[in-house]
């Protein structure tokens, strides 16, 4: 909390008055934002990765497939930073469409 006084005083004529108001203006925090990665495995098609960056993450084709390179060489790649509430959406999301087309795909989050 920050704290700035305020000096108030009196209309009277005698300058003794004088008080000091302190008033406290809360500072508000950015909310904790969240990485979104995806996880390599050995059963998900590589086309079926690129699909799931350029739906539900609005990458361009060429953006999704050098995330999906990243993925399969590293293991793992973030594929973007976003509140709690929309981390855990679309890591949901993924594994909600990764599941009705029966692909392992893991997705998860972590706190940036």
């Amino acid at each position: 909390m920050t704290f700035q006084p305020i000096i108030a005083s009196g209309n009277s004529d005698d300058d003794s008055d004088t008080s000091v108001v302190i008033e406290t203006r809360p500072k508000t925090k950015k909310p904790p934002l969240y990485k979104v990665l995806l996880l390599n495995d050995d059963y998900t098609p590589m086309e079926f990765v690129v699909l799931i960056l350029e739906r539900f993450f609005g990458l361009t084709h060429a953006q999704s497939f050098e995330i999906m390179l990243t993925v399969h060489k590293k293991g793992v790649a973030v594929v973007g930073v976003f509140s709690h509430e929309i981390a855990e959406t679309k890591v949901g999301q993924v594994m909600d469409f990764a599941r009705r087309h029966q692909h392992p795909l893991q997705c998860t989050m972590e706190k940036e």
